[in-house]
Order: structure tokens, then sequence, then C-alpha cells
């Protein structure tokens, strides 16, 4: 079953330049983007996504697709890696349209290309995005919510949260690498609980803590939807768990493999 997304009606390839790289964890960097190119997103909050171009290191300029159809992958796979960009899905963390400007929060992964990049990103270094929509679709039906997600997911949650209306009741579940990456700040609406894990060394795959303390959980009574994203085997996981073991329909289940571990990414 294909996931559910909100595209947007119109979109554009908009070409921005970093304007400040902020450290919030150790594992954690918001790379704030800006430029008068920003007045052709439609800024919607929640989840959305686009789709983040960055040169590779050691290129002098970014070469964005000059499509803004879906032709564009194949316009950017006919580049030799020597222009060819990187280009990962990131959630819009926050926008400020008065000023042009929005925060991409990165999970710092290792020598993940998308890490390296936040890692060296400077004022003035080019970047680019094109809107890809809303995953986050709960439906009118759903009494409460459950979201959950681990360090790669939790940028999405915590724009989710903020945007939520004051009536939202949900369930979340992030875990992260450690306890220093823990949020301390957030404010939720009074019918949401937040309960946050943390690997601190422990030899577990990512999203495993989540997925198991989410089995063992008395979950709230009623139909509730689902929002799950980030290692595979969590978002798999948990979908299984919750049909099989919950009975609950998958069509009230988003589910969001954003990585699998052990796999290296794509050129």
């Amino acid at each position: 079953m294909l996931p559910k997304v909100r595209t947007p009606e119109s979109r554009r390839m908009i070409t921005l330049e970093v304007r400040a790289n902020t450290r919030l964890t150790p594992g954690f960097s918001v790379i704030t983007l800006g430029g008068p190119e920003l007045e052709h997103l439609t800024y919607t909050g929640f989840d959305q996504t686009v789709r983040l171009f960055f040169p590779r290191e050691g290129q002098e300029r970014l070469r964005m697709p000059r499509l803004s159809s879906e032709a564009w992958m194949a316009e950017i796979l006919l580049l030799p890696k020597s222009r060819r960009p990187w280009v990962r899905n990131y959630t819009i963390r926050r926008a400020r349209p008065e000023a042009g400007e929005v925060d991409i929060e990165f999970a710092l992964h290792g020598d993940a290309p998308a890490s390296a990049w936040a890692l060296r990103a400077r004022p003035g270094d080019p970047a680019g995005i094109f809107d890809m929509g809303l995953t986050y679709l709960p439906p009118a039906h759903a009494g409460w919510q459950l979201l959950a997600g681990d360090e790669s997911a939790v940028p999405a949650v915590l724009a989710i949260l903020e945007h939520a209306p004051a009536s939202l009741v949900a369930d979340v579940f992030l875990e992260v690498a450690e306890t220093a990456d823990i949020r301390t700040d957030l404010t939720v609406p009074e019918g949401v609980r937040v309960r946050w894990l943390a690997r601190d060394g422990a030899d577990t795959l990512p999203g495993r803590q989540a997925l198991e303390a989410i089995k063992e959980a008395s979950l709230r009574p009623g139909r509730f939807y689902t929002w799950v994203a980030g290692e595979s085997g969590l978002a798999t996981g948990l979908r299984r768990h919750l049909v099989q073991d919950r009975s609950v329909p998958k069509s009230d289940i988003a589910f969001f493999g954003y990585w699998r571990h052990g796999r290296s990414s794509p050129g």
C-alpha cells in the first residue's frame, strides 16, 4: 500500500543559500536557508517535506535541475558525479516568510552525506529545495494520535506538534542517540504525552527502543491515527504490531522508512 501524500498544487525549484548553521545538541544541527526565491514556496507547516539539493564535497557550485516536474530526477541522474548534487528528503522545521528563511534540522548520522554537509556548511554556501508536500494527514474519525520516530524523524514530529491544534490528544514516542539530544523546552497541547528514549551507547538498532516501548505501552482507548517514521525496522515493525496485535486498520497507519541501518546512501 503506497503512503498517502498531499502534493502542492504548484511548485518549482528554489535556489537558496546558507544563512546560519546552529548546533542544537550533540546529535542535531539546524541549517537556516534563505533567499528571494522563497517567495515561490507555500509554507503549510506540519511535516512539509522538501527535496534538499546540496553540493558534494569539492564541488565549487550547486547544479540545480531546470525541470520542475518529476523529470528532474532523470536530469540529475544523467549528470556525471563530478557535477551531480546530493539530493535528500528533509522536513521544513520552521519558516519565516517575512525574512525569506526556512530552517532544516539535521540528525547527524555518522558520515552520511547530508550529515557531513550539515557539519561543514557555512553562510553563503548554496543549497536548493523542491516542495514534496505532506504525509501527516490524520482522518477526521481519529479520536487521538500515536506519533513515533527515531532521531531522523524528530524534526518532523516536533514540527507536527508545533502546528497542532490545542485540542490534539496524542501519545508521542521519540528515540534519540543520547540523553543530551532530548529537548526539554517543548510546549505541547495539554492532551499530548511525550516520552523520550535515549540509547546512550546501548547496542541496539536505532528505533528498537521506541518500538519496544510502544509494544509494552497501555495505549489510550478508541480509534486512533498513527504516524511513524525513521529507520525501516521501526516503521514496518510498528505497523505490523498495530495491525496484528492491536487490530488497528491499515488505513489508519502512515509509516515511512526514512533510512535503513547498514545500507549505504546511493550516489
